[in-house]
């Protein structure tokens, strides 16, 4: 009988299996990268924290039936309730549901990052520091998202280190939980910029709020607002411009850009 893991897990990515030494296939099958789902905030200072964050690896193909339906439709970002079965110490999925339609969305060598993002880094930079977050807000103040910034040195590779999660992004997600005192699927979009020397983070509160669909328009990571022309959704954006309630990526009394001027 194969010994199994159950237990709630974070869909990071699916990917090809890394050839490591060389000596894979060349055409390597997909699997999923997991990292478990704490029922609790994990206290950062407890001395096992690190290790609970270490991501897995589980096929995402070979399925059959129902389970292959279910496995095909994982995104990266859902949260799952799944059984794993180990053979050979390789995972396979035997039972998946999904509980929470987060997203997580990766772009790399994005051009025109945002102007929060950036002062934000020079201020990081300035005090010495490899890593720093702040609060984005929407134009009439309320916070809308979490931006959290990493140092991408020389000889490093901090957003192939995040996507893989090798990186943990779990905790920057339960933070924002934490303080929203909910746990609404939120959008999370791992960015580094072409011109920068830093990754991106952005935790946004609202996964169908306009700054989560206008930084998929701008850097082009599915259906934004453009998408909603014909349901209205720029009519919506607009008035949030006389009205002080569409999102803006900048942070506090910095300007940010236009939630519109990328349509």
């Amino acid at each position: 009988m194969e010994p199994t893991t159950s237990g709630r897990f974070r869909v990071h990515d699916r990917r090809p299996r890394p050839d490591i030494d060389g000596t894979g296939p060349s055409d390597p099958p997909e699997e999923f990268v997991l990292v478990e789902h704490p029922e609790e905030p994990i206290d950062p200072t407890d001395p096992d924290a690190e290790d609970r964050f270490d991501p897995l690896y589980a096929a995402a193909e070979g399925y059959e039936g129902d389970l292959a339906d279910r496995v095909a439709s994982l995104e990266p970002g859902v949260v799952v309730d799944a059984t794993l079965a180990w053979t050979d110490g390789s995972a396979r999925f035997a039972d998946v549901e999904t509980v929470r339609e987060s997203r997580f969305r990766y772009a790399d060598g994005v051009e025109g990052m945002f102007e929060a993002a950036v002062d934000a880094w020079d201020q990081i930079r300035s005090a010495g520091e490899a890593v720093g977050s702040i609060t984005t807000r929407s134009n009439d103040g309320d916070p809308n998202g979490a931006l959290y910034l990493f140092a991408d040195a020389p000889g490093s590779d901090a957003f192939a280190d995040l996507r893989a999660g090798r990186i943990p992004v779990e905790p920057l997600v339960a933070r924002v939980n934490e303080s929203r005192e909910d746990d609404d699927p939120r959008e999370v979009f791992v960015l580094r910029p072409a011109a920068h020397d830093f990754v991106a983070v952005y935790v946004v509160f609202d996964r169908e709020g306009v700054l989560a669909q206008t930084v998929r328009d701008t850097y082009d990571l599915g259906p934004g607002l453009a998408a909603g022309l014909d349901d209205g959704a720029l009519d919506a954006a607009k008035a949030g411009s006389d009205g002080g309630d569409e999102d803006d990526l900048s942070d506090g009394d910095e300007d940010g850009f236009d939630a519109l001027d990328r349509l």
